[in-house]
């Protein structure tokens, strides 16, 4: 069901124009308005979901086989394009400002805009034990049956 106000749900029942480059029955691929590089392409679902939480799983798969098949097209698409990104914000802390899901798929190339900064020191075992840990424990809490 399109979401009042959200632009991906406008542009997925054809009421906001776009550059599609694909479209099925659950998803559409269309150019990203403000590309990183050129042939950034973004994939949304076309039910509005805002965030990982929302979108079911077989919908999020298809969202990622789209896009796989978006990455490998676009390295024979006379693009510059040297490798591929595949990016997702889920959340305002993760930098979504669009919230309806939407994949990222952009070429890159040796000295395009792109970075993304962060503390890539390797991590003690230790924790990495921990944080394991953690998302095991939250794997779990998705497939407790509901009370």
């Amino acid at each position: 069901m399109p979401a009042d106000g959200c632009v991906f749900c406008a542009i997925a029942c054809g009421r906001a124009e776009a550059s599609v480059v694909f479209e099925d029955e659950r998803v559409i691929a269309f150019m990203d308005l403000r590309p990183v590089t050129p042939g950034h392409v973004l994939v949304i679902p076309k039910a509005h979901a805002e965030g990982l939480e929302d979108l079911r799983e077989d919908v999020g798969a298809r969202v990622w086989t789209v896009a796989h098949r978006l990455g490998r097209a676009l390295r024979s698409s006379g693009l510059r394009c040297e490798g591929v990104n595949l990016f997702l914000a889920d959340g305002e802390a993760a930098f979504q400002e669009v919230f309806h899901v939407h994949l990222h798929v952009f070429p890159r190339f040796q000295g395009d805009p792109f970075r993304i900064e962060a503390d890539w020191r390797v991590c003690e075992r230790r924790l990495l034990d921990g944080a394991a840990a953690a998302v095991r424990s939250g794997l779990a809490a998705l497939d407790a049956p509901a009370r």
